[in-house]
């Protein structure tokens, strides 16, 4: 199933959006769309992973009961397209700010085998689900967002450095952007460099690779550049934050 946009934003004054759904097999799809409330963290060892809440509370930012799909469940026939209309509903009384939610959208295809016919004739076979989720963000009011980067280390692993530092989203939205890594010599020529999406919704502690396989031993400068920029999301709908540049001195060995 491919799903365009992979973000999704709706503005107070339309209170709606859209969603194209293509099924590029050969065999038809039945899906359906639910929405939950969850946001990006990072675990112990700085992977990102999808945080859902065992339960809400009032001061949760979620936008996930009050986000309806038209239509909830279709079938889309093999090389078909299909339209799906997203109205939100808010409460009375909504203050401003920037709610969020996850659209889930479970695409449900024909069965495959799992093993072979026995001698009696009879087969076994599996359906197959998957499920694709993509951020919705709800906005409502005049928003600003900002980056507070701190904490920045880098060790040595093999043929990499390992890159980590936290961050912390200032303002009153979600800062989604982009981080630029670069490893400078002593003359100030880039001999390294990585790029990664970033998406901080309350304080995040990431880690990143940059290769350094054939760098001389010696010292070097670890820059890093968080750009509130993203080249899979249109620029009108990102929310502009002053760049952030934090850098420290490390030493290959």
């Amino acid at each position: 199933m491919v799903i365009a946009p992979h973000t999704v934003y709706i503005d107070h004054r339309s209170r709606s959006a859209s969603i194209t759904l293509y099924n590029p097999g050969a065999t038809s799809v039945e899906v359906a769309i639910s929405s939950i409330f969850a946001y990006p963290i990072t675990d112990s060892a700085g992977q990102f992973a999808l945080f859902t809440p065992d339960s809400l509370d009032p001061s949760m930012p979620s936008a996930a009961d009050w986000i309806e799909a038209f239509p909830k469940r279709v079938l889309i026939a093999p090389l078909q397209r299909q339209t799906v209309r997203l109205l939100a509903r808010p409460p009375q009384g909504l203050v401003d700010g920037e709610y969020w939610a996850r659209l889930v959208i479970s695409a449900k295809g024909g069965a495959a085998p799992a093993t072979e016919a026995d001698t009696t004739g009879i087969s076994i076979g599996l359906t197959i689900e998957i499920r694709s989720i993509i951020p919705l963000t709800y906005r409502k009011g005049a928003l600003k967002t900002g980056l507070s980067v701190s904490e920045l280390r880098s060790t040595p692993a093999g043929d990499s450095l390992v890159v980590s530092a936290r961050l912390v989203r200032q303002g009153t939205a979600a800062y989604i952007g982009t981080v630029k890594g670069t490893l400078l010599n002593p003359a100030g020529k880039a001999v390294a460099k990585f790029e990664e999406p970033i998406a901080v919704y309350y304080e995040v502690a990431p880690t990143f690779a940059l290769g350094t396989a054939g760098l001389p031993p010696g010292s070097y400068r670890l820059q890093l550049d968080f750009l509130s920029e993203r080249p899979d999301i249109a620029p009108e709908l990102l929310l502009r934050a002053p760049p952030v540049r934090d850098s420290l001195e490390v030493r290959l060995p």
